[in-house]
């Protein structure tokens, strides 16, 4: 599908924009709004720092016949050259950002006004390569401020907007580049956490299907003899006939039973192993980085339910309350018990339950299991979990 038939813009303008040569290339600035479920008018909100060009009379020269006709002139040749820099692929935006600064130098000796291109210019060579070094920017920087500097200064401009403009243009930039490199910083790992979740999906679907198929594979062939052999007999031997049919049956049933106990197993596993992941996702957002480890297996299932809520709380705990910086879910098990271990390095001093603590009591009480906590102020809080496996 063509990205702007996916904006929110009418399609007959999509049209003529693309045919205008204002369609989003694949790589652009608009493109990644469009994927990531945005308006592609996000980026227009800018436009409204551009009001400085009708602003910009009322402190000098007032408004004359001469700045209506070179804003009417001008000021739809910036807005396609912004436009340009959203819509282009990045490997060739730059060049319409250094279009608004050529426009602004033109106009410079007539039309102040126009200093706002030039500013415009300086922040939008953000748009260009993804993750544009800012060493890079500063050059750019430097060479568009130069000559902006030598212009003024041979047109007899005041030396404080000579002086004025570069540390303007320089904090502006830098602060959008570090605010656009934030962002693909973020996009870049939510496209990570997407990937690990589609291989984590992908490797639980395989090891299904190499359960189920070792489960099956040989009780099915096994009906499958029985029943012919069954079919053979009907007529010959109906007694004959008849035990096949009935250990035919007998088998399915205990297929039927293992399956629905692999199907309850695989339900629970995939519950708690999908808990630890949305934690993590929970408190990494909470800029809180989490380890552990992959839960036991053979779990009954109630145990199962009970520990993922165990862990939903307790990592909800820790995003809200501990002001941790780190945190780790470990689990032990053998043959007669399985332990839960919830730890953070936040600032402990966990003198009583709240709502969150109660609830986790209760849920471990409903288990037969016991629960303990250690929280010294200033050293973390550490939730232990002891549940009991029947024999």
């Amino acid at each position: 599908m063509h990205l702007a038939a996916a904006a929110p813009i009418p399609p007959r303008i999509a049209r003529v924009l693309a045919r205008c040569g204002f369609a989003p290339a694949p790589d652009s600035a608009i493109a990644d709004l469009i994927r990531q479920g945005k308006s592609p008018w996000t980026d227009a909100v800018h436009l409204l720092w551009s009001m400085w060009v009708f602003i910009t009379p009322m402190f000098g020269l007032g408004y004359t016949w001469k700045w209506v006709g070179l804003t009417a002139l001008s000021y739809p040749v910036f807005i396609a050259l912004y436009a340009k820099t959203l819509l282009s692929s990045r490997r060739i935006s730059d060049r319409y950002a250094y279009g608004m600064a050529a426009l602004c130098f033109v106009l410079l000796p007539w039309y102040p006004s126009g200093i706002s291109y030039f500013v415009f210019g300086c922040v939008m060579l953000h748009a260009g390569k993804r993750h544009r070094a800012i060493p890079v920017y500063l050059v750019q920087w430097l060479v568009l401020n130069a000559l902006y500097a030598g212009i003024a200064t041979l047109i007899g401009y005041p030396w404080q907007m000579i002086v004025w403009m570069p540390v303007m243009t320089l904090i502006i930039g830098l602060i959008v580049n570090v605010e656009r490199a934030a962002a693909d910083k973020d996009i870049a790992l939510k496209l990570s956490h997407d990937e690990v979740r589609r291989l984590a999906a992908t490797a639980e679907r395989e090891r299904i299907g190499r359960d189920l198929h070792d489960l099956l594979g040989h009780t099915l062939s096994l009906i499958t003899l029985k029943l012919e052999l069954a079919r053979k007999l009907s007529e010959r031997d109906p007694a004959a006939s008849r035990r096949e049919l009935e250990e035919a049956e007998r088998v399915a049933r205990h297929a039927l039973a293992e399956v629905r106990s692999a199907v309850t197993g695989i339900r629970s596993s995939a519950d708690l192993a999908a808990e630890l992941a949305s934690a993590r996702l929970l408190l990494e957002s909470s800029n809180v980085h989490l380890e552990y480890e992959g839960p036991p297996l053979g779990l009954p299932p109630d145990i199962e339910r009970g520990l993922s809520l165990v862990v939903r709380e307790a990592a909800t705990n820790i995003a809200r309350h501990a002001q941790a910086t780190s945190a780790r879910v470990a689990f032990e098990s053998d043959p007669r018990s399985v332990r839960l271990c919830v730890e953070d390095n936040g600032r402990g001093g966990v003198a009583e339950d709240g709502n969150g603590l109660a609830g986790m009591r209760d849920r471990v009480r409903c288990m037969g299991g016991t629960m303990s906590i250690e929280s010294p102020k200033g050293q973390g809080t550490k939730v232990l979990v002891r549940v009991g496996l029947p024999a």
